[in-house]
């Protein structure tokens, strides 16, 4: 199931980031996001995370008929041989044919994995130059983002019902009651409906989204603050430790325009599980103006 959410143009007296509607005046797909009970993979957005798949799928593949020739060879060693059947064991100590066949064959399927394994790890691996780079810091438990070329910074808190946003220019009234941050409540959604979202994307939306252009390089510098971290985003096929005192790199070229969810993947503390990562794809002609409109100083940081 797809669904659509739209940028909302946000105050500057409010808590998030300002996109607004002039700028980014268009529906996205929610695109990479989880599903109820879902088993496969996320719509594949990047070269990378294809391969990654694909190269699932065929491993899957491969050792499901190994699996299944194993179980049928020893249904059959166990009728033919069994003690009725063959009262008298033989004698034999080994089989210089057969060595060789379950020596040799193995090997020849674990290069034949690797001829495709491998260029698909060195793909996530050479980082290529960048058309934007983004530094992500994890800290207990949500994500600070830098464009250092563009001069921008925000903070990227999950969205909840202790989520704090302007009530008054929201149009709600002044002072509106919050709520425990990890219940889902008519507080949580009112607030996931303030950021253009819904009950499908709590504990995956965020108050402010990484945004970057469809088909450009992207660059991601990551490290933490306090513990580690990971930042990972399935439909992107990427995942990059965040460790204090380090910098790794990843990078990715967004195929589709949508919103994307990820999530922290290394377990940090108490709220692990609390630490997601909202990215939305846009045009290019969205993502100028957006920047435009973040240089000209209405951008406001998340506080909460």
């Amino acid at each position: 199931m797809r669904l659509t959410s739209s940028f909302k143009a946000i105050t500057a007296a409010g808590l998030g980031l300002a996109l607004p509607s002039a700028a980014l005046a268009q529906a996205l797909e929610i695109i990479g996001q989880p599903v109820p009970k879902g088993t496969e993979h996320q719509f594949a957005a990047t070269d990378i995370a294809r391969d990654l798949q694909w190269l699932d799928h065929t491993i899957l593949v491969i050792i499901t008929v190994i699996v299944i020739f194993v179980t049928l060879l020893l249904a059959l060693v166990a009728f033919r041989f069994n003690s009725k059947r063959n009262p008298k064991p033989a004698t034999f100590t080994h089989n210089t044919p057969l060595e060789i066949a379950w020596t040799l064959i193995p090997v020849l399927i674990l290069v034949f994995i690797g001829s495709f394994s491998l260029p698909a790890l060195f793909k996530q691996q050479e980082i290529p130059v960048a058309d934007i780079t983004i530094k992500a810091t994890g800290n207990q438990w949500y994500w600070s983002y830098e464009y250092p070329d563009e001069g921008i910074s925000f903070d990227a808190f999950r969205v909840d019902a202790a989520t704090k946003i302007d009530d008054e220019a929201a149009g709600w009234g002044k002072d509106q009651p919050m709520g425990p941050p990890q219940i889902l409540n008519e507080i949580a959604l009112k607030k996931l409906a303030y950021y253009g979202y819904n009950k499908d994307q709590w504990l995956l939306a965020t108050d402010n989204a990484v945004v970057v252009p469809v088909g450009k390089k992207i660059v991601v510098q990551v490290t933490g603050s306090d513990v580690i971290h990971a930042w990972a985003m399935p439909a992107f096929g990427v995942m990059q430790s965040a460790v204090p005192g380090r910098l790794g790199q990843l990078w990715f070229t967004a195929e589709k325009e949508g919103v994307y969810f990820g999530q922290c993947t290394t377990l940090c503390g108490k709220d692990h599980a609390y630490m997601p990562i909202t990215v939305k794809v846009v045009s290019q002609e969205a993502y100028d103006k957006w920047v435009q409109q973040a240089k000209g100083g209405k951008i406001v940081l998340a506080s909460n």
